[in-house]
């Protein structure tokens, strides 16, 4: 039997990364969303890696710009610390060129834990350093770090409720196009 390629998944993966940024735009709790693990499946299922790197922000542009949209004012949406925010999804993106050959659950368990700590300590980073919440001082940065604690829970959740259903989905799917009988032409 015939292992699908890279190639002809990319249209269920693409379709998956735009499912997950969708669910974002529907109430949820607190950090419990999918683009985080998104950026990670992006990065280790997409053959392209220009591709892996822009869907997550194209997917977090236009969701922003609708999440901005829906609190009247798109400025709710597009604020100091997104760059910051975008960053980071580029920096799970590429914790998740690292899953590339090395899609089993172990791995891929600790890579979303990395992702998640890194999403963590950046966007904390940045609120502290960006921010007019906090002091910029150790302190500031301690307490910034502190107030996050409660919404890491959500995240660390989400993230690997996300990651099992992505990278779950396409294990399936990946699993019935490798079982399916290849479709010969009638002589």
């Amino acid at each position: 039997m015939s292992h699908p390629t890279a190639r002809s998944l990319t249209p269920l993966v693409i379709g998956l990364v735009l499912a997950a940024a969708l669910v974002r735009l529907v109430p949820h709790p607190p950090n419990f969303a999918p683009v985080t693990a998104l950026a990670l499946f992006g990065g280790a299922c997409l053959a392209d890696r220009r591709l892996a790197l822009l869907l997550p922000l194209a997917a977090m542009a236009l969701s922003d710009l609708a999440l901005g949209l829906l609190a009247g004012d798109p400025a709710v949406a597009f604020h100091r610390t997104l760059p910051v925010v975008y960053g980071a999804f580029v920096a799970v993106t590429l914790i998740g060129f690292a899953l590339r050959g090395r899609r089993r659950p172990l791995p891929i368990a600790a890579a979303t834990l990395a992702g998640s700590l890194t999403f963590f300590v950046l966007t904390n980073v940045g609120v502290w350093a960006l921010g007019d919440l906090y002091p910029r001082t150790g302190e500031g940065l301690v307490a910034a770090f502190v107030a996050a604690i409660p919404f890491f829970h959500n995240a660390l959740l989400g993230d690997a409720f996300y990651a099992a259903l992505l990278f779950g989905g396409l294990a399936l799917a990946e699993r019935r196009l490798a079982a399916a009988p290849a479709h010969r032409p009638a002589a």
